[in-house]
């Protein structure tokens, strides 16, 4: 049997890593500027993380209700101490996708509705229902005949008054800061505007905080800047450095129903401990700081470089768009400065390294980008 092939590869074998480097089988060193779409959040093999793993894996092969409820309370109570939602709940599941398929489920339970608003360039993940509410040109699509989603231009918040006038709306989801749609970020007032709406039409509003939650964009979520409180975040990405797992921040205007949500593998034994390990790191060497500093060092030195459109972005979440295709200088910063980065359509090299990116490395990276430019 071979792999069903639906992923482009670089031919690069990386074997190891450490922080902000990785090294491929040929004992080449790469700084890493892109963190695996934003999932490396403390580091490439922290010690920490793996003796926590470790240990955990030793202890417990099997799964046990007692340990996992024990883990689990311990990663709710942490979250909610660290990202300033102690007063939500909780709901443990495996990634980014399934975490907003089930806040629209709770938004759709909670009001008997059916419709959703998203907005344009939006990315939600690849489930039945996240995959719907992702702007792939439609402007209504069903979502297998339960729900059905308007996409709205973001920012046009006179359109989302009128969309929810009518009443139907079940949910409002938004990115924090917009990924695969090119670091594109919500005005802090369109936010604001966005609550005040949602809390007067009974409309749930959901902050999608997959990949520019956890400490990323210098707060612990990215709304936080515009100072509103979501009725439902979802988290995925950085919380388990690697470990695969996501969850659903619950406000109390949600009561849960037994059986109303379910999940085999979600909030196991090991997913909560690695997730458990980044929040204590992030912690301890305070690396939602870290981002807030080292990201606004990077964006001032991005932005006096000629040749550049644009530089957006909060934190260690930045995109720097061009004029033309970026394809020519994403290679040469990989295949001749080693360097990993990401994309955003054509036109938009995207930055996302891990959260312990340094000083010296945002400087280091800034000399091998300026050799590239300057070789155009």
């Amino acid at each position: 049997m071979k792999l069903f092939d639906v992923y482009p590869l670089f031919d690069i074998n990386i074997v190891r890593g450490r922080g902000c480097r990785v090294y491929d089988d040929k004992g080449t060193e790469y700084l890493d500027l892109y963190g695996g779409h934003a999932v490396i959040s403390v580091g490439h093999t922290h010690p920490y993380y793996l003796e926590k793993i470790r240990r955990q894996a030793g202890e417990l092969s099997f799964y046990s209700n007692s340990v996992v409820n024990k883990l689990q309370s311990e990663l709710a109570e942490k979250l909610g101490r660290l990202s300033g939602y102690d007063d939500y709940s909780l709901f443990l599941i495996n990634s980014g996708a399934e975490a907003n398929e089930n806040a629209l489920k709770l938004a759709s339970f909670h009001t008997g509705k059916k419709k959703v608003v998203s907005f344009s360039h939006a990315f939600h993940g690849r489930t039945s229902a996240a995959v719907n509410v992702t702007d792939n040109a439609k402007i209504i699509a069903p979502i297998n005949g339960t729900f059905e989603v308007v996409r709205l231009a973001l920012g046009d918040i006179d359109a989302v008054r009128r969309e929810l006038a009518k009443g139907d709306v079940c949910a409002v989801i938004i990115e924090g800061i917009q990924g695969v749609g090119g670091i594109q970020i919500p005005a802090d007032d369109f936010l604001r505007q966005l609550r005040e709406v949602c809390t007067e039409t009974g409309t749930v509003l959901i902050l999608d905080e997959v990949q520019s939650g956890y400490g990323r964009s210098g707060k612990f979520f990215a709304h936080q800047y515009a100072g509103i409180r979501p009725d439902i975040i979802t988290v995925a990405k950085g919380m388990g450095n690697g470990f695969p797992i996501g969850g659903v921040l619950i406000s109390p205007l949600f009561t849960p129903v037994y059986g109303m949500l379910g999940t085999t593998f979600g909030g196991n034994h090991l997913a909560c401990t690695a997730a458990i390990a980044v929040l204590d790191i992030m912690e301890k060497e305070r690396l939602i700081e870290n981002a807030a500093r080292v990201g606004a060092w990077l964006m001032e030195q991005l932005k006096a470089l000629p040749g550049i459109k644009e530089v957006r972005g909060r934190g260690l979440m930045i995109g720097i768009e061009f004029e033309q295709p970026i394809t020519d200088i994403r290679r040469a910063l990989l295949f001749d400065e080693k360097v990993f980065t990401g994309v955003a359509g054509t036109q938009v090299i995207r930055l996302l390294p891990p959260l312990v990116l340094t000083l010296d490395d945002a400087a280091e990276f800034m000399e091998r980008f300026k050799r590239v430019l300057n070789r155009k």
